[in-house]
């Protein structure tokens, strides 16, 4: 499974940006997909995840309310609409997916990963 992000870019604080995911895999409905995100000097932490039909989804609390994971299956993209947002959501983001069941909030859930996009906030 290879991921390739796109869709980073720099934007002023309570703005909006869309980032994007696409699978090269032929069962891409068959995986759990997350973004999770990584601060200079931090920790790469989770961010949201979307169940492989898309009918479930779970959020940090850090951006419960701000931002959206959706799926298109029929277009093997993940989506992570990010509203509202602030210098704290500058990071690095990635997109994971896991073909595992549970709660799937960790890092070692997840078996693939993208190189991740750069998003950045200014204030």
């Amino acid at each position: 499974v290879q991921l390739v992000e796109s869709g980073g870019g720099l934007v002023q604080a309570g703005g909006s940006l869309r980032v994007s995911c696409t699978a090269s895999v032929r069962t891409f409905s068959s995986y759990a997909m997350a973004w999770f995100r990584q601060a200079p000097g931090k920790e790469r932490e989770f961010v949201a995840r979307i169940s492989w039909s898309g009918g479930s989804t779970y959020y940090a609390d850090s951006v419960k309310g701000r931002f959206t994971i959706s799926r298109d299956n029929a277009k093997n993209t993940v989506y992570l609409q990010m509203n509202s947002l602030n210098p704290e959501d500058t990071a690095v983001y990635y997109c994971a997916a896991s073909g595992r069941l549970g709660p799937l909030r960790r890092l070692a859930d997840y078996d693939y990963w993208g190189q991740g996009t750069q998003v950045t906030v200014s204030s």
